[in-house]
């Protein structure tokens, strides 16, 4: 631990934090306006860490902001403390390659690198709140991917097994339908005392694999029934929009997040959604390209819904219709229309102002 002890003006010094993020110890950096290191310590990732932790940036004098590294994951913990206590704070990118190259990687390093960036607010973002309905949502959701990966993952178990299934089995089984061959399956009597045998072992995996994937159906439909209300209740409009449902909306919310009024333009939405075109333009040459960053899972979110438009929306097929005769192609047409919903969808997500706050901006 490197520290310099704090002066007698401590009140009328203003610092800066920075704050490498793990998941059993959080490092802390502080610097001053200039960006020279004051000094930086570890702290462990617990209540009483994240106490000390803060109390320790404060003793050097006034703190104006903290960057936190990884406000998603370990860090969630760090910047719910940090907001209940009313801290500025921004998220932080990590370093990027060539300043860990020369400069080399450490959770000090980091940290200090967290505050500095802090400090110039360049390459920083404002932190979703996780204390909401939508955090809720999040948590819900991340059950439901899960359950319907490994429901998927079940099916195609099932199907491989049946290929190489000995013949008997297979000739009976490889010519279902889904839901027929899921029942089919779970419905299978293998003999115990045979299971030496490669047809009794089929029977007996088969059997398995269809009932977890039974199990697996009724935990999505029971959490559908809780998910779809919960989006209906933290966005009405939303969910009321043309190609939007509850899967969908309940996306779109969470990577909004709680505090939607952290995306501050249209713009920065259809970029964090990845259907905002990238500048490639150099010289005589004036191009875009495809954006392949931003949340890919909200990308595909606007995908589904640029679907459902396609084929019911009377104005999206006459747009699609009129940019066909253009020359455009397929492709090109669904790219224009992501960033349009997405221009659509922007204002629906963001809050309104409040009358009071109208009444102060005026």
């Amino acid at each position: 631990m490197t520290t310099i002890a704090p002066g007698p003006t401590i009140a009328q010094v203003e610092v800066a934090g920075g704050v490498d993020t793990h998941q059993d110890t959080h490092t802390a950096a502080a610097v001053d306006p200039a960006g020279r290191l004051l000094g930086h310590r570890q702290f462990p990732a617990t209540a009483a860490g994240y106490r000390e932790l803060l109390a320790w940036l404060r003793g050097w004098g006034q703190l104006l902001v903290v960057g936190i590294e990884g406000t998603g994951a370990y860090g969630a913990g760090l910047a719910r403390h940090l907001a209940a206590q009313s801290v500025a704070m921004v998220e932080v990118d990590r370093p990027d390659r060539k300043t860990r190259r020369f400069a080399g990687k450490s959770d000090p390093l980091d940290a200090e690198a967290a505050a500095r960036t802090a400090l110039t607010g360049r390459r920083t973002g404002t932190p979703k709140d996780r204390s909401g309905q939508v955090e809720a949502l999040r948590n819900l959701r991340v059950a439901r991917r899960s359950a319907i990966d490994h429901r998927a993952d079940c099916q195609r178990r099932i199907k491989t097994l049946i290929i190489t299934a000995p013949e008997s089995l297979r000739a009976s089984l490889r010519a279902l339908p889904n839901a027929k061959l899921i029942a089919t399956c779970a419905g299978l009597r293998p003999d115990g005392s045979r299971i030496g045998e490669p047809e009794q072992a089929a029977k007996l995996a088969l059997r398995a694999l269809a009932r977890r994937h039974t199990a697996l159906t009724t935990e999505i439909d029971e959490l559908d029934t809780v998910i779809g209300p919960l989006v209906t209740a933290i966005n009405p409009a939303l969910i009321a929009c043309t190609g939007v449902g509850a899967d969908v909306a309940g996306q779109l919310l969470v990577t909004a997040g709680q505090n939607s009024d952290r995306l501050h333009s249209e713009p920065a939405f259809a970029m964090l959604c990845g259907v905002a075109p990238i500048p490639a333009s150099s010289g005589k040459t004036h191009r875009h390209r495809l954006n392949r960053g931003g949340d890919r899972q909200a990308n595909a979110a606007l995908y589904r819904i640029v679907l459902c438009r396609m084929r019911w929306d009377p104005r999206t097929r006459a747009y699609v219709e009129r940019r066909t005769k253009e020359g455009l192609s397929k492709k090109d047409i669904i790219r224009c229309l992501k960033r349009m919903i997405a221009r659509e969808l922007y204002y629906v997500l963001r809050p309104a102002p409040s009358a009071q706050k109208m009444a102060v901006a005026a």
